[in-house]
């Protein structure tokens, strides 16, 4: 058998330096056949190459300026021999883009490189900058006098554990493959698929645009306070900070559309700033405090003041625990902000995890210490009066103030304290050695995150656009200039952003964007400890420092955290999740990211698939797992839609092509594609696998079909076949192929069904494609040319390829539509073990034939007709089925009309044999292979059965011409006995002339239908 005629066409470029050697195949067009690695020497064939060594060109899917790309030689290059086979199918070549010759115009310098940067630049200073955001300066004192320093340092050590578990489960995710643009978005999609990583890179971007509203109102409000300092006000508190805020944020928008470049300039003078006010702030605690200094609550180191502000001090609304946590925890968002630019990273496999988990550690000692030093140092409540001593006041003295010469009772008493860490939330200025320099790194940590934030979203979102997810956003993801900066997405992360600094008000807006970036960090942490528990080939992370038992832990946390912080806004978040994740589901879109969800899913089937072997099969759960022989599926819709009625979400259904060896036309060959027809298949909403086999003939390709087909017990236990309309035109050998096919399908245990419609199921004339020839007759003689009603087709443009064809053909058949109220006609004649009455019932159970009517015809004597029809009612009644009417038929074993007699005869006349006995010594040399030809012997032996035959069909013409569906129990012909032109013309005279489909249907004798529970 050779094989090599299944092969696809596939382009093939030219060598390296240019020569382009060309070979043309019977009309085709040229193919390029010097698809190896460069060489210097001799003109190759199409045949003559050579294994080449390994090569980086052969895995990457990008080119280098400059140099051709190599590409590898196929197997059909090195296994072929051109002697064997002298016609062959273009030679394979992975990469599917013409390369140009040199000869023709090529740009002469390579295109401009964008800007890239380092682990340091791109990412440890950006999610640094990012985590000391805000709440570093003006709410982390705050939260140490809520919380105390114990509880404040459980809640950093908390949120780090979170941030450092998702950190290393980016790590993991990150080196797992080579790492593009889009950050948390392209790594969570990649990893568990477009459906949850489409609704996980909306709400990350949206979270990333609620974020710079954040940073820019912590901004806005130190600006106020200083304004208010020195007695300046445009409007009022409020509006101070909102006018404040949309001036910032429209200047920082200026900053981004600017380019990477300076974004990333002005991100490291931030952070010099910074460190800068850090070291301003540390000296500042050591400096002993001057007397305005200490009527600000300012004592430097004191143990008793650590000693009281270890243990918490709730206070307000938001005095607890959670409440404090729900404030603290954006703060450490930080650590995607270097994933999220991945793709203006040099190495992101490197730059990310070295990156983000050293910011991690740093930017967790940083909150440490400043918690833990500014609790030393500064009271909870403080006057600011430098005349409120001890010696000037009378009477009882309140809080550790006292203990230094500070009487604070009446402002703690009324609550009425300016100063404090409860009550002044600069208090880190009030401790820095120069005061300014804490503000220029609040405006350094707010501008910075602000800036990294305004960033990032608009990357998500560019990346999130291109993969067309979603319906209306790809405007937003058009790039522009060398760095492809999503212009676009920064105006809409801009207007976002101002609509949340109308608020105006950090604390409201902290408890929103948590259970958004919670929700990401749970989905990266279940990506982690997804892909490794599927046990994918294709996890090979590199770095190893993860653990998907801890990353399953940060998953679960994030979730419970997010409804102990704000249950309602977790519920909300969740919503969105699945409202999103369902729109993906529903709209299926066309991507493959060889995720760890089809990891999962193909591990999944097969440990079902594998535990089905030690089930027993039982009456019950028979199904009906049919193996349809349509060849390509688009050729025989009506075969197909038919048989995906009754099976569709309930038994297995897969749709059988066998190719025939001969040298089929390329665009054959190409319409065997598998790819092709499950497209069509799916887009019919056709629930079925497709196999192709190549064979010499039809019925050796079926016979493979039929003893390989399926896995374990998930396989194929009735073959269903379109009834060979015109096989009074076809060869002999068709005939017997086709017979034979039904006595291998016996012989193998199978059930059988064949349909046939008047029109006939082959619209392949009509689409000028790919005849099969095992179903149809030879390419010499001429196709049936009656018209075709039961299927109709759009005009079809032939100009196209076959892939196209198969794509825009959608043909309309009559199983397509509701039947209404007809009936299906069964006439169950002979006992097959149930599979006749079982193949209705199932049609009855679905939407488009639920209101047709089941009547039952069986074969009676008239003597016994009520008693019969009582048993048969009883039988059916205990089947469960629901037929209720059920008619016998006495005269069905009654002599047909003469004229219908004649007419069978006249139908088996061209293959009758006269004076032949095929088992005596008289047998004529002509007819001796010819065991389809029918002697006068065989005729007589089953004239009683041909008689049955006729007048069935007069019957069934009497009572079901108006029926929606005729469902016929189907004569068994003997093997060897019954010659297949006999067998055939019963099949015919059968379901001659009848309007509706007729079903002919045999089960393998053995029972499908059961009265019993068990």
């Amino acid at each position: 058998m050779n094989l090599t005629t299944a092969r696809s066409p596939f382009s093939v470029s030219s060598l390296s330096n240019g020569d382009d050697r060309k070979f043309s195949l019977g009309g085709c067009s040229s193919y390029d056949t010097d698809s190896v690695a460069s060489r210097s020497s001799g003109v190759f064939s199409g045949y003559d190459t050579l294994d080449t060594p390994p090569s980086y060109d052969f895995y990457t899917n990008t080119e280098i300026f400059g140099r051709a790309k190599k590409s590898r030689p196929s197997l059909f290059q090195l296994h072929s021999n051109p002697q064997d086979d002298p016609s062959p199918p273009p030679l394979y070549e992975e990469s599917s883009v013409d390369k140009q010759s040199p000869d023709e115009d090529e740009p002469t310098e390579p295109p401009p490189e964008p800007a890239r940067f380092g682990w340091a630049q791109g990412v440890l200073i950006r999610c640094m900058l990012n985590i000391w955001g805000v709440i570093l300066y003006l709410r982390l004192p705050w939260i140490t006098a809520q919380a105390g320093i114990g509880l404040t340092w459980i809640i950093i050590l908390v949120s780090s554990s979170i941030t450092g578990i998702t950190g290393l489960s980016t790590s993991a995710i990150a080196t797992n493959g080579k790492v593009k643009g889009g950050g948390t978005y392209f790594l969570i999609s990649r990893s568990l698929g477009p459906e949850l990583g489409g609704s996980i890179g909306l709400i990350f971007a949206f979270a990333n645009a609620v974020a710079v509203a954040m940073h820019t109102v912590g901004f806005a409000e130190t600006v106020q306070v200083l304004m208010q300092e020195s007695d300046v006000s445009m409007v009022d508190k409020l509006n101070d900070i909102r006018i404040i805020g949309v001036i910032t944020v429209t200047c920082l928008l200026a900053i981004s559309m600017a380019g990477m470049e300076w974004e990333s300039k002005a991100q490291v003078l931030f952070f010099f700033v910074i460190m800068v006010s850090f070291a301003s702030y540390i000296v500042g605690t050591i400096i002993p405090a001057t007397p305005q200094k200490q009527a600000k609550g300012f004592f430097s180191y004191r143990a008793d003041i650590f000693a009281a502000n270890f243990v918490p001090g709730w206070r307000g609304p938001e005095g607890s625990f959670f409440g404090m946590f729900s404030i603290f925890f954006p703060s450490a968002t930080g650590i995607l902000a270097g994933a999220n630019i991945s793709g203006d990273l040099k190495d992101p496999n490197i730059a990310i995890p070295r990156g983000t988990m050293l910011a991690i550690f740093w930017t967790t000692v940083s909150y440490l210490i400043i918690s833990a030093t500014i609790g030393s140092c500064v009271l909870r409540d403080a006057s600011g009066d430098i005349n409120d001593t001890v010696s000037s006041l009378s009477g009882e003295c309140l809080g550790v103030g006292c203990n230094y010469g500070w009487n604070f009772t009446d402002c703690m008493t009324n609550k009425t304290c300016p100063y404090g860490l409860s009550n002044y939330y600069q208090s880190m200025s009030l401790v820095s050695a120069f005061a300014p320099l804490i503000s220029a790194g609040i405006f350094g940590a707010t501008l910075s995150s602000a800036l990294a934030c305004l960033v990032s979203a608009p990357k998500v979102f560019q990346c999130l656009c291109k993969d067309k997810l979603y319906p209306g956003i790809g405007f937003f993801g058009k790039g522009y200039g060398k760095n492809n900066e999503p212009l676009r997405s920064y105006l809409l992360a801009y207007i976002i952003a101002i609509c949340f600094i109308l608020i105006a008000e950090l604390n409201t807006i902290a408890p929103i964007i948590s259970n958004f970036f919670l929700c990401s960090y749970a989905l990266i942490n279940f990506s982690c400890f997804h892909a490794s528990i599927t046990n994918s080939p294709g996890w090979r992370p590199t770095f190893r420092f993860y653990s998907k038992w801890l990353s399953l832990l940060g998953a679960v946390v994030s979730v419970i955290i997010m409804f102990l912080l704000t249950w309602w806004a977790a519920l909300i978040a969740i919503g969105i999740v699945i409202f999103l994740l369902g729109y993906v589901l529903y709209k299926k879109p066309d991507v493959n990211w060889g995720s760890s969800m089809q990891a999962s899913s193909y591990s999944m089937a097969l440990s079902q698939c594998v535990g089905l072997n030690h089930v027993e099969d039982h009456i019950k759960n028979y199904r009906p797992q049919c193996l349809v022989l349509s060849g390509p599926p688009c050729m025989r819709p009506s075969l197909v839609d038919f048989i995906s009625t009754f099976t569709k979400n309930q038994s297995l259904m897969i749709c059988a092509n066998v190719m025939p060896t001969g040298g089929p036309s390329p665009g054959a060959v190409d319409s065997a594609k598998i790819s092709t027809h499950l497209k069509w298949l799916d887009k019919r909403r056709i629930k079925s696998f497709y196999h192709t086999v190549v064979a010499d003939d039809l019925r050796v390709g079926v016979q493979m079909l039929l003893q390989s087909t399926g896995l374990g017990r998930m396989k194929p236990n009735v073959l269903v076949m379109g009834f060979k309309k015109n096989w009074r035109k076809a060869q002999p050998s068709n005939i017997e192929n086709y017979i034979g096919i039904l006595h291998d399908a016996f012989d193998l245990q199978y059930g059988l069904c064949v349909l046939r419609m008047k029109e006939g199921l082959d619209i392949s004339r009509t689409m000028q494609a790919h005849v099969n020839l095992g179903f149809e007759i030879s390419t010499e003689q001429a196709l049936d040319t009656r018209s075709s009603t039961a299927t109709t087709s759009p005009t079809i443009d032939t100009s196209l390829d076959p892939e196209e064809l198969m794509a825009t053909s959608q043909p309309t058949t009559a199983f397509q539509t509701r039947q209404g109220k007809k009936t299906i006609d069964v006439y169950w004649l002979s006992d097959d073990g149930g599979l006749t009455l079982l193949v209705p019932y199932l049609l009855t159970r679905k939407k488009r034939w639920g209101r047709c009517k089941v009547r039952l015809f069986v074969g009676g004597e008239a003597q016994q007709v009520d008693e019969q029809k009582q048993e048969l009612k009883a039988l059916i009644s205990r089947f469960r089925l629901g037929f209720q009417d059920i008619q016998v038929l006495p005269d069905i074993n009654g002599k047909p009309q003469s004229e219908h007699i004649k007419r069978f005869e006249d139908l088996i006349a061209p293959y009758r044999v006269s004076s032949v006995q095929k088992d005596g010594q008289e047998v004529d040399e002509t007819t001796k292979d010819f065991s389809w030809m029918v002697s006068d012997e065989e005729m007589e032996t089953f004239r009683a059965k041909s008689l049955r035959q006729i007048r069935l069909n007069e019957v069934i013409q009497d009572y079901s011409r108006d029926a929606a569906l005729i469902i016929v129990t189907m004569p068994v012909g003997r093997r060897g006995a019954c010659p297949s032109s006999l067998y055939m013309a019963w099949l015919e005279i059968v379901s001659r002339d009848l309007r509706p489909p007729v079903l002919l249907v045999r089960g393998n004798q053995e029972n499908v239908l059961t009265m019993y529970c068990q």
